[in-house]
């Protein structure tokens, strides 16, 4: 038996010209639920009608003990603005649980003891009434073929797309825990009907647990709002804009939920530029990786037997035999071990999170001495064809990762990374284009093996075009300083050796 007394729970109903049935919907409102704890909040959307005077009469009449408050917007807010306000509302108000009924009475209220349970035993962090658990009864209940048609081909489209199992999207049944609510930017989302799949996309994305729970399906003489053909068509942009952003081709902030990763995965196994730079690094050598992470790439190189010396900002890095570490801000002047003791330094996807990569890489440069290690360096190509594709459609915003990743502050072409390393006193030994990581994006099988290929393949015709990844290694050669230094003791040693000839 549930306790409904445990929480504090607030029944939103919205509403819409529903001068005829918001009465009737607050008296089927179980009398369970009719307690000092529970509050009905109904908004009415600026309806034509007299819903909002219909309501204010409930609100002032006895209501069994339940709290019954009546708002009317301003203005016309549409169906997802409206869901906004009451949220807004709920979390403001210190509710625990929110339950969404509509005001035309299509949504049985009779159900909510049953949809409230699992929320108020804390078993999901959102809870929709779906009438597809069982999809012959949503036919049975009056719901036109052609609804209940696009409502399975859009939610079957919408599952491939996510990997998820709802019966349906399409529910306007649905109950939140209130701390939930908080942890999603729902505010950010459409006023309008496919309101209901952003914040299903947020919470799939937040990691938050949905429950299904069956409903009666009712279709009664309300009149019905929406616009089949546009709301088919928001759907499926919705859901593309959100596959997009979850792959870092494009950003939208709507969806942007959860921890922003710092740390990347290892790519081996494939061609990557963890593959190159391994591939480069040379037995015996010691070597400094420069934004090691958490020492992933400095373990495998130790493995080859480098002495590797990792340098980051965060404290991630694993105890890896055979290297050490050092907790640096990569955007201090000053380097904590010496780089002249080195014979090769990895500065892989590191140069574009740098305030000033430019004087970056004359610290580098100044403190190599004259010993003239070697370089290599990979950072992301701006002008790879998904972007270029993205700008012609007039989009361009940074995301989580990727190419745009919002933590980068400096953006290069093949051409401006050679330059910019050349005017930095690096002589380049080897200039190339890396693959995106498709067997990472789609999964290591007969797909993500063809996608690499043929990305490998469009590089060799137009590497500034294809490559999603700029590779160079150079030599660092000595700073002016350090030339002119070893110019003056090489010449006294040849004045010496010429003055002992001559004796």
């Amino acid at each position: 038996m549930t306790d409904f007394t445990a929480k504090r729970i607030l029944i939103f109903v919205v509403a819409y010209n529903a001068e005829k049935t918001i009465e009737k919907v607050l008296d089927r409102i179980p009398a369970e639920l009719r307690l000092p704890n529970v509050e009905v909040l109904v908004i009415d959307d600026s309806s034509k009608d007299r819903t909002f005077e219909c309501g204010l009469r409930r609100e002032v009449s006895d209501c069994a003990g339940m709290r019954v408050t009546f708002l009317r917007t301003p203005f016309n807010q549409g169906y997802g603005g409206n869901q906004k306000l009451g949220y807004r509302y709920a979390v403001d108000n210190g509710f625990d649980v929110v339950a969404l009924l509509h005001g035309d009475g299509q949504y049985a209220p009779e159900k909510l003891p049953a949809l409230l349970a699992p929320l108020i035993g804390g078993e999901a962090d959102a809870v929709f009434g779906s009438r597809m658990l069982r999809k012959a009864d949503a036919l049975k209940g009056g719901m036109p073929l052609y609804k209940w048609v696009g409502n399975q081909v859009l939610t079957t489209f919408q599952n491939a797309l996510l990997g998820t199992r709802l019966s349906e999207f399409h529910s306007g049944y649905r109950l939140y825990s209130v701390p939930a609510l908080a942890r999603i930017p729902f505010e950010r989302n459409s006023n309008d009907f496919h309101f209901d799949t952003e914040i299903i996309l947020q919470l799939h994305y937040a990691g938050l647990a949905i429950q299904e729970l069956p409903i009666p399906t009712f279709y009664g003489d309300e009149i019905c709002h929406v616009n089949g053909l546009k709301y088919a068509w928001d759907i499926f942009r919705t859901m593309l804009r959100a596959k997009c952003h979850e792959k870092n081709l494009l950003y939208d902030r709507k969806f942007d939920v959860g921890q922003v990763e710092h740390l990347y995965d290892l790519k081996l196994g494939f061609d990557s530029s963890h593959t190159r730079a391994l591939a480069a690094i040379r037995g015996g050598s010691r070597v400094l990786d420069i934004g090691c992470g958490q020492g992933l790439l400095a373990a495998e190189a130790a493995r080859l037997g480098a002495h590797v010396v990792g340098l980051d900002q965060h404290s991630a890095f694993q105890n890896v035999p055979g290297a050490s570490f050092h907790q640096w801000d990569l955007n201090s002047p000053e380097f904590p071990v010496p780089v002249s003791e080195f014979d090769q330094v990895l500065l892989l996807d590191v140069i574009e999170h740098l305030r000033d990569p430019e004087a970056f890489l004359e610290g580098l440069r100044s403190g190599s001495g004259v010993r003239q290690p070697e370089l290599l360096i990979t950072t992301a190509n701006v002008a790879f064809f998904v972007t270029r594709f993205m700008l012609l459609l007039g989009e361009f915003n940074y995301g989580r990762k990727g190419i745009l990743d919002r933590t980068h502050t400096r953006l290069f072409t093949f051409g401006s990374l050679m330059e910019l390393l050349e005017q930095s006193g690096m002589e380049l030994l080897e200039v190339a284009g890396i693959p995106a990581p498709y067997p990472k994006a789609v999964g290591d099988g007969w797909l993500g093996r063809f996608l690499l290929h043929a990305n490998r393949v469009a590089i060799w015709f137009c590497r500034g075009l294809f490559s999603y990844q700029i590779l160079v290694r150079a030599r660092i050669k000595p700073a002016v300083p350090h030339l002119l230094r070893q110019t003056v003791e090489s010449s006294e040693e040849l004045r010496r050796a010429a003055k002992s000839g001559v004796t």
